[in-house]
């Protein structure tokens, strides 16, 4: 196939790859956007069906537009499904230039600039901005025996809806938000059990995610000086959430130590058996494409200032997590590093 030569490829469309094409859109240069999944919305219609966001629609807005509210009636925290028809709405609204499904192989240097290798041909460009995410590369935890285990294992991102466990044995390893909705959502069907290697922190009800995302950006920007910053892996409330702690299921307990064919051993020494495992334990990036440069470290990433990658002009990587820029994971984080990483692509281009 013949290359096709552009100033800047974008290597994902959700989110992130949104954000960063909204501003290349105002910054007058070439530019696409490569999508790996057959739909718009990046990795949210992989959500479980009943994944909610923990902060209202306007607390969860990409550049220029807002996300729209709810119609009177509607639930207070947009539904997955919203937040896709958002993003495909976005994407329309902007007329972004996204391929999709293209699949990227490599990230080659070449001259001043790149070759990208992809399922649908190479691309010649002066400039590359990473935008995967972490969806497609779940993390599970090296536990003792695992693989003995006779029931089912299924990672977050591969969980769908509590319908599948009803009567069954679960336990749910691993804290944080998705942990607590998909505590909730099982148990209202099956025997559950909440492993985390910490106790959960449980926000009070009336902290939603807005309230948390502005108390960590004014700490967050106080400096070093500053107390930590609350997390934004600390538990919402979300109504789902209170109902499972009004039915006494929102307790953690330790991790097993190790596996056993029917279940798992906890610290005490006691034996329980169990069905099915989920795994709330988060994700690894997703830069396989960019393993021929050397770049990815044993953890995963990319050594960066901010989000320019520190080894190799010309590339960025957006939306990872705090060390590509602060809350840079979510919907309304996002927009502040997007900006500045085209702010700097203008400086590099020129």
């Amino acid at each position: 196939m013949d290359s096709q030569t552009i100033d800047v490829l974008v290597i994902g469309a959700g989110q992130s790859g949104l954000a960063v094409g909204y501003y290349l859109r105002r910054a007058g240069y070439s530019f696409a956007l490569l999508d790996d999944q057959p739909r718009p919305g990046g990795a949210w219609p992989n959500g479980w069906d009943a994944l909610h966001l923990f902060s209202p629609a306007e607390a969860n807005s990409l550049p220029g537009w807002p996300m729209p509210r709810p119609a009177p009636g509607g639930p207070e925290f947009p539904p997955r499904d919203a937040v896709v028809a958002y993003l495909t709405d976005y994407e329309r609204r902007y007329a972004l230039p996204v391929h999709r499904p293209v699949r990227v192989a490599a990230v080659a240097r070449a001259g001043a600039g790149f070759v990208v290798a992809t399922s649908q041909g190479p691309w010649q460009v002066r400039a590359v901005v990473a935008a995967t995410g972490s969806w497609s590369q779940p993390f599970i935890p090296d536990y003792a025996d695992r693989a003995l285990f006779g029931g089912e294992q299924l990672h977050s991102a591969y969980y769908r809806q509590a319908a599948a466990f009803a009567g069954q044995r679960v336990l749910v390893v691993g804290g944080g938000n998705s942990g607590a909705q998909i505590l909730a959502d099982v148990s209202r069907v099956a025997r559950t059990i909440w492993a985390t290697e910490r106790p959960p922190r449980l926000l009070p009800d009336d902290v939603d995610g807005r309230v948390l995302f502005a108390q960590a950006t004014q700490r967050y920007q106080a400096g070093p000086a500053a107390s930590p910053p609350p997390s934004l892996g600390d538990v919402v409330m979300v109504p789902e959430v209170q109902a499972a702690r009004e039915r006494g299921v929102l307790r953690s307990v330790r991790p097993p130590t190790h596996f056993t064919p029917t279940g798992v051993v906890w610290p005490d020494g006691r034996a329980e058996a169990f069905d099915a495992v989920i795994w709330c334990t988060g994700f690894r990036p997703a830069l396989g494409f960019l393993g021929g440069l050397g770049l990815v470290g044993p953890d995963g990433r990319v050594a960066t200032t901010g989000t320019r990658a520190l080894a190799l002009p010309g590339l960025w990587l957006v939306g990872y997590g705090s060390w590509t820029g602060f809350a840079s994971a979510t919907l309304i984080g996002v927009g502040r590093s997007a900006r500045t990483t085209v702010e700097e692509i203008k400086d590099f281009l020129g």
